[in-house]
């Protein structure tokens, strides 16, 4: 591969939940924020939400941002112009997200060439109502991820990712027999099982009444972890559909 800094940083990057108290001054906070505006938009939907209270803050991270979806601003600026939204709630929410998530990633790479860490966390759609509560939202801003930042005082391993032949898929996509997903699986699982990332972390997704429990703390690996994950959570749309509703976004009607 090639390597420069920008590459190399990206590729070095992992997840940090051990911060030490020290504050990025304003002037790193600004640096951070401009640089995620700086990302490829569609139509600049995304805002972003910050908590400096480290006593509340996930990990008690120094800074706490939320990247939103926010139509709310777009329409203020919408009936200057003397327009209204006849964009759906669906179309709008999903141009939206690519928006936040654009400044999102730039905001973590801005963040590691100034000497910090971070660390999304996903489960802010999940948590709307309460975010909504702190920070006043209106109707029509959503929170899609909230991104915990400050300097490390941990150094962790990176994280294995896929192989990838298992990733790039030029001209068709291919039909995945069980032996390339097996080849995968087991380079995402070994990497796992070798940093003992699970058994150093004391936890597995319990399984449900009636099916057995084959797997230990020594032999429990990604990717039985994130099957457990997507086969277990998550069933019920409304969940999030309620939650996007109280946002101020219908994705099911006309907005």
């Amino acid at each position: 591969m090639i390597s420069n800094a920008v590459i190399d940083s990206l590729m070095n990057r992992k997840s940090i939940r051990r911060y030490r108290p020290d504050a990025p001054s304003d002037e790193v906070v600004a640096t951070v924020v401009r640089a995620g505006q700086q990302a490829p938009f569609a139509m600049q939907l995304g805002s972003v939400l910050l908590s400096r209270n480290s006593g509340k803050n996930p990990f008690k991270a120094p800074l706490c941002f939320t990247i939103c979806v926010d139509s709310h601003r777009m329409e203020k600026v919408m009936a200057r112009r003397g327009w209204q939204r006849a964009a759906s709630d669906l179309y709008t929410i999903l141009f939206g997200m690519q928006d936040a998530a654009y400044m999102a990633q730039n905001m973590v790479t801005a963040a590691e060439s100034l000497g910090m860490g971070s660390c999304f966390i996903g489960a802010a759609p999940f948590m709307a109502g309460k975010i909504r509560e702190q920070y006043h939202l209106p109707s029509g801003v959503f929170p899609l991820v909230m991104l915990v930042m400050g300097y490390p005082d941990e150094d962790p391993p990176v994280r294995p990712r896929y192989p990838l032949s298992f990733h790039l898929f030029e001209d068709t996509y291919p039909e995945l027999p069980d032996e390339r997903v097996d080849e995968a699986m087991r380079e995402m699982d070994e990497g796992y099982l070798e940093q003992e990332y699970y058994r150093r972390a004391n936890y597995m997704i319990p399984l449900p009444e009636g099916r057995e429990e084959t797997f230990t703390l020594e032999d429990y690996g990604w990717t039985e972890h994130i099957s457990r994950k997507l086969g277990l959570w998550g069933g019920d749309p409304q969940e999030l559909l309620k939650a996007l509703s109280e946002c101020g976004f219908d994705v099911g009607g006309k907005h």
